[in-house]
């Protein structure tokens, strides 16, 4: 009886493994392939909660304010608009409503009226003809006034000192007509017409008025209200995709000018050279561009009024001087930037070098005693325009910061 208890015993303890081992192999076969399915359910429900989290792209509101202004800084006005530029070199960043009204797809009529951060003022009629004979012809009509508050007058020549400068009050009234012809590509010329009105009196600003300080010997046409008509001719190769804003290209232009003075007195000829040359590295990631210019009043003889002598000092000469620091008869111009295209269609940084020297003689524009400066700007640039730049130069007398409207080259 013990014998036949005992043989049951082991029978069920063996049929207990091999039921035991049953389990466990069924289960090893089988965990893989459960393990399998709750991961991808686990992964399922991941993707299903992140699907109900995503939402589309929201800008803040500062990018879409950034956003904002970049695109009126750009766009094509049409109707009433803000309208941003520049009215006479020194004198700010001005801003004033403006009207556009297009008579064609390109042609219209523009009326603006711009006030600057120094309280220069402009108002402007201009009509635009920008492609005509199949892109090959522009015209261009303006009639307006300006009044520049407080330009820098130092004297002329290199060795005057900011110290002795004066400020004169400048008024002009304008009204003249403009072709362009580009006949071939990339030939351009051009042909100015105007009638030129000025005044001058006192500035205003911290410096002392003109008439303090200068007389009519160290100023020409000191206390004088010429009359031009000014006639100018323009012959250049430019292979810029555009004046307003390039990476590549290069110019090459000529442009004489000539003022007849109504009375007779102040009568000049003058001829402008400018050479440009923008050179892309790397599919246009950087730009080095260079500029070189010249300014020459062709007859020693002729009397030039101090408010039109050739000048260096400005947002686009030197920056880190004042408008018309140096002064005189002749003007040589180098400049170099290394420009940075953050953004193909809207921001560049640029480093840049300015040197240049004025003259009484033709001969004396060389290299030596050039007055220089260097400094990094920003600039707010369209495909083809150049709406804002600023920049912050030093020189030998300091630190400029310039807010200005169009390419500086």
């Amino acid at each position: 009886m013990k014998n036949g208890v005992r043989g049951f015993g082991r029978r069920a303890r063996l049929r207990g493994a091999a039921l035991t081992m049953g389990m466990v192999g069924l289960l090893a076969t089988t965990s893989p392939a459960l393990a399998q399915d709750t991961r991808a359910e686990v992964i399922a429900q991941e993707k299903a909660k992140k699907a109900q989290a995503l939402r589309p792209y929201a800008p803040g509101t500062a990018e879409r304010l950034v956003t904002r202004i970049g695109a009126s800084l750009v766009e094509l006005p049409r109707g009433l608009y803000p309208a941003f530029g520049s009215i006479y070199p020194g004198g700010g960043l001005a801003a004033g409503p403006a009207v556009r009204v297009y008579h064609g797809d390109e042609s219209f009529i523009e009326g603006k009226a711009l006030m600057s951060m120094r309280q220069y003022k402009r108002a402007e009629l201009t009509s635009l003809w920008p492609s005509l004979a199949g892109g090959r012809v522009a015209l261009r009509a303006d009639i307006g006034w300006l009044d520049a508050t407080q330009v820098g007058y130092f004297g002329r020549g290199m060795q005057t000192t900011a110290a002795g400068g004066a400020n004169f009050r400048m008024k002009e009234t304008y009204a003249g007509a403009e072709a362009r012809l580009r006949p071939v590509w990339p030939l351009l010329l051009g042909a100015a017409l105007a009638y030129e009105d000025y005044s001058t009196s006192g500035g205003r600003g911290r410096r002392p008025p003109i008439q303090d300080r200068f007389t009519s010997d160290t100023a020409p046409g000191l206390g004088v209200d010429p009359q031009f008509v000014h006639m100018a001719a323009t012959a250049a190769i430019d292979t810029r995709p555009a004046a307003g804003y390039a990476r590549r290209g290069s110019l090459l232009q000529a442009e004489y000018h000539t003022y007849q003075d109504r009375a007779d007195t102040f009568s000049f000829d003058r001829l402008d050279a400018t050479v440009v040359q923008h050179v892309p590295i790397f599919r246009e990631n950087w730009v080095l561009s260079m500029r070189g210019m010249m300014q020459s009043t062709l007859n020693d003889n002729d009397q030039v009024p101090f408010f039109l002598l050739p000048s260096l000092g400005s947002g686009s000469t030197l920056r880190a001087y004042p408008t018309g620091r140096f002064r005189d008869r002749h003007a040589l111009l180098l400049q170099a930037e290394w420009r940075w295209i953050v953004n193909r269609t809207g921001l560049d940084l640029a480093l840049f070098y300015d040197a240049g020297k004025v003259a009484d003689r033709r001969s004396g524009l060389d290299l030596n005693g050039m007055k220089s400066n260097v400094g990094i700007g920003v600039r707010f640039h369209g495909p083809a325009m150049t709406p804002l730049r600023v920049e912050l130069a030093r020189g030998r007398e300091g630190f400029k910061l310039v807010f200005a409207g169009g390419a500086s080259f």
